[in-house]
């Protein structure tokens, strides 16, 4: 698959590949999505703006360059100042990030020069790239560095550095993503009012989807860490009204099904603030989301695993191989895919925390 180099959202020229509930494939214009939808359905997708992540500054021991990118932190606390992150040494994006260079020998306690901003490291986390640190300051002082200091994670796939606004989605509240929940760019006003017409629900949630990518396979296979997430009391109504009803519930994005299997662990999605833990993959049972709207994600990616809990081996391959042979983009700025699930269990599995020593 060709990965998308221009930060451009592509709501009306965009490709949707589609599979059914019979594994059947087919290919249509992402604006025809919400034609897809029955009247009743439940579309719920992530609201998270997405914050500036990538900080360069200096490693004070040593003075080496560096740069980091916060990955992951364990609530979206305004006043929650520790976050997980993954370090490298000299360069930027537009060197490929399994080429990045490692940062200087870290040590807890160590100090970190980001701009404006001044950190401290608080733990190594079994990877040389991968720490755990404390921003100084008030939320504010925080938010406002990050602001005026940082810049979106970016890779070498896009040929041109982001700004911040390439990355919100339409419907992007508050920034606590680290980076986009990339399948909302597949809305817009026109989709929204689709929607309406067509007698489809929407609602948000909120959850800070982590990095994507750390360059480093052993560090990758840990992904997705920890995530934080919250549902509104009336966002959780919605999805329990419809599940009693048998009325779909499609999530748009990977952050989005990790958020509702969390929060619906029961067969009962309830509102307010969690930590989703869980590995979804093949063997998942899914007790909340029938569909999901997603981005077109290679082999090997978390994204990509997940795609396992709604579709069997040999309709993914077979997926693979139509988004190749069609051309189809990858990426946060590609294509997209609506997948109907097709593994379905009468008795559910539990989901149950990795355990991941890098959060825990």
């Amino acid at each position: 698959m060709i990965a998308a180099t221009m930060p451009i959202q592509r709501p009306r020229d965009a490709k949707l590949l589609v599979v059914d509930t019979a594994g059947q494939i087919s290919h249509h214009p992402r604006p025809a999505l919400a034609t897809l939808l029955a009247p009743d359905d439940l579309v719920v997708a992530n609201d998270a703006a997405t914050v500036p992540a990538s900080l360069f500054g200096i490693h004070v021991p040593t003075g080496c360059p560096i740069e980091i990118r916060l990955a992951t932190r364990r609530s979206l606390a305004a006043d929650d100042r520790c976050f997980t992150a993954v370090v490298f040494g000299a360069g930027d994006f537009r060197t490929r990030t399994e080429d990045r260079p490692l940062p200087p020998r870290l040590a807890p306690g160590d100090s970190l020069q980001l701009g404006p901003l001044r950190a401290t490291v608080l733990m190594l986390l079994d990877h040389p790239r991968l720490i755990s640190l404390r921003l100084a300051g008030t939320a504010r002082e925080i938010l406002d560095g990050l602001a005026r200091h940082g810049r979106p994670i970016q890779y070498a796939h896009l040929r041109a550095p982001l700004a911040m606004w390439d990355t919100w989605t339409p419907i992007a509240g508050l920034p606590l993503a680290f980076e986009p929940p990339s399948a909302s760019f597949v809305l817009d006003w026109w989709m929204l009012a689709a929607f309406r017409d067509r007698g489809i629900k929407f609602a948000t949630l909120t959850h800070a989807a982590g990095i994507s990518s750390t360059g480093d396979p052993r560090l990758d296979a840990r992904l997705p860490f920890d995530e934080p997430y919250r549902i509104s009391p009336s966002t959780a109504a919605l999805i329990n009204d419809s599940r009693s009803r048998g009325a779909r519930v499609v999530a748009v994005g990977t952050s989005v099904v990790r958020a509702l299997e969390d929060a619906g662990r029961e067969g009962v999605v309830r509102p307010g603030e969690g930590l989703a833990t869980q590995t979804i993959g093949a063997g998942t049972s899914l007790t909340i989301v029938d569909a999901l709207v997603s981005g077109a994600h290679e082999r090997g990616t978390s994204h990509h695993e997940l795609l396992r809990a709604f579709l069997d081996d040999s309709t993914l391959a077979a997926i693979d191989c139509e988004l190749e042979a069609r051309d189809y983009r990858t990426h946060e700025f590609g294509d997209s895919v609506f997948i109907e699930a097709t593994i379905r269990r009468d008795i559910p599995v539990p989901i149950t925390p990795r355990g991941d020593p890098c959060l825990r």
